[in-house]
């Protein structure tokens, strides 16, 4: 214990009690204990991101913070009436029509918006979906993996040159903290219509995105470009209440404000000091660990990271 302050040893122990961690009590404590700077303070005057999932909960908040720091931000939307009332709500953003379980759409939005930039400093993906029954996308993959993975991975490899021409530039990947309850397991992630769990494969997803956080970093190692998950703890969301309506009443007292679970986004697409890391899982502008559960330890880990990255490159054509 020595050298260890008193203040990370009371995160130490607000970690390991997950609901002292994941609710409202772990930011606010952590706030106070490390003295954080507000997201004021930062600037992003004269960069250029892209917010998926901006039309409400913590993709809305984020795109509105990244705006008010001086970016110029692009909102992704799939809802046409929703998309357009968010662009003229925030400052000078612009907005993009697209279904992110779609591949080819995917794609089309990243050709659409590298004919109007040549740089792209901040790609926050947030957008996500949380399905209880099985359903599979006119491209023949299950819904929860095309829009959490392989459409991730598809935009943020089309992006990629933008990313790289802006360096030091930043991912962001909006994930869980339910993909602790899965190992990664990329067969699984192909999961059979009988036996459907629709929270597993969100969580399974999740794991992927972690997963595929550190193959990023891997592949673009020297290129200037940093890339991050986090996790925003239980935030009170429109996609919690929708997706999770039982958790989200019992949890509702502990649960943080959508600007509480979006404050590590917003710090890892501005601060200085979160450019100096890549390939981590983070909550409240620390980074975490990957695994609180033996279980979903493997110790072919690594191999299968690879399995995914090819999966990914088989799915979305590379």
């Amino acid at each position: 214990m020595c050298g260890v302050t008193p203040a990370r040893l009371v995160d130490r122990f607000l970690e390991a009690t997950v609901v002292g961690s994941f609710s409202r009590i772990g930011y606010h404590a952590r706030r106070r204990l490390f003295g954080w700077a507000p997201l004021a303070s930062l600037r992003l005057d004269g960069k250029v991101a892209i917010v998926t999932g901006a039309t409400s909960g913590l993709g809305r908040w984020t795109a509105e913070t990244l705006a008010r720091l001086g970016a110029e931000v692009c909102i992704v939307g799939r809802d046409p009436e929703r998309t357009e009332r968010t662009r003229a709500e925030i400052a000078g953003a612009e907005s993009e029509l697209a279904d992110l379980s779609s591949i080819a759409d995917t794609k089309a939005l990243a050709q659409r918006f590298a004919a109007r930039h040549d740089r792209l400093d901040v790609l926050v993906l947030n957008a996500g979906v949380l399905t209880h029954g099985y359903t599979v996308t006119p491209e023949g993959n299950e819904t929860t993996l095309a829009t959490h993975v392989l459409s991730q991975f598809a935009l943020t490899s089309a992006l990629r040159p933008l990313l790289e021409a802006a360096a030091p530039s930043r991912v962001v990947v909006v994930s869980s903290g339910g993909m602790y309850a899965e190992r990664l397991d990329v067969e699984a992630l192909d999961p059979d219509r009988a036996t459907y769990n629709g929270t597993k494969q969100y969580a399974r997803c999740k794991r992927a995105q972690v997963a595929l956080v550190e193959e990023w970093t891997r592949h673009l190692l020297g290129s200037g470009v940093v890339v991050n998950a986090m996790h925003p703890g239980w935030a009170d969301t429109p996609g919690l209440r929708d997706a999770l309506p039982g958790f989200s009443r019992l949890a509702g007292p502990l649960l943080r404000t959508t600007e509480e679970g979006a404050d590590t986004i917003v710090w890892l697409a501005a601060a200085p000091q979160a450019a100096q890391t890549s390939g981590f899982f983070f909550l409240d502008r620390e980074p975490r660990p990957k695994h609180r559960l033996p279980r979903t330890r493997r110790p072919d880990e690594s191999r299968e990271a690879a399995r995914l990255w090819q999966l990914c490159v088989e799915r979305t054509g590379g």
